[in-house]
């Protein structure tokens, strides 16, 4: 099996089923290969997660897109960079859990081909580091328009460091990524399943 999973830490708090993917990269003169996704290896190592759409964006530098999540069939995600590299977040909003309210970041990078396993139950964002970027995920659930929600980019209470990637720039977001609430502790967004 050419895969690594590392559990990711919050604060030093194990974040219950956020995984970082790692995988085995073959490359020559020619270039390489790398198998981003096999079910079997999945399942022996414990991620028996069903996905059942795969989604593309492309993003130029200084994008930021985010903080998404959906209300109505909650999307888990496998979220990686094809080309380019972005600074990918992860909110947990799990009424709960031991990191409720708090996140996660990490550069996926289309070099590295490392993955970031997204459960149910999160906010996800990300900003362009690269001069464009083609970011790939496969959802274990289809998007659905009617819960379709988000919190505010830069929400004080959650603390994302966007000022160290962006330099001080402003990003450049979606007119509806400007208007979304801040986090709320008190909102019931997702129950936490401790599995």
């Amino acid at each position: 099996m050419d895969l690594q999973i590392t559990k990711c830490f919050i604060d030093g708090i194990e974040c219950p089923g956020l995984l970082q993917i790692n995988h085995k990269i073959f490359g020559d003169k020619r270039g390489f290969f790398c198998e981003t996704y096999n079910q079997r290896d999945f399942f022996n190592a414990g991620l028996a997660m069903k996905f059942v759409q795969d989604n593309q964006s492309f993003s130029t530098k200084g994008v930021l897109r985010g903080l998404h999540f959906q209300t109505n069939h909650p999307q888990g995600k496998l979220v990686s960079v094809i080309q380019g590299s972005v600074y990918d977040v992860a909110v947990d909003l799990r009424n709960g859990s031991p990191t409720f309210g708090k996140h996660f970041a990490v550069v996926l990078d289309g070099v590295k081909k490392n993955q970031l396993y997204i459960p149910e139950g999160f906010a996800h964002g990300f900003y362009v580091l690269s001069e464009n970027a083609l970011s790939s995920y496969k959802c274990t659930d289809f998007y659905d328009p009617t819960g379709e929600d988000g919190i505010i980019w830069n929400d004080a209470t959650i603390g994302i460091n966007w000022q160290k990637v962006t330099g001080g720039t402003t990003p450049t977001l979606a007119e509806k990524d400007l208007h979304y609430k801040p986090f709320d502790f008190s909102k019931k967004y997702f129950e936490f399943k401790n599995k």
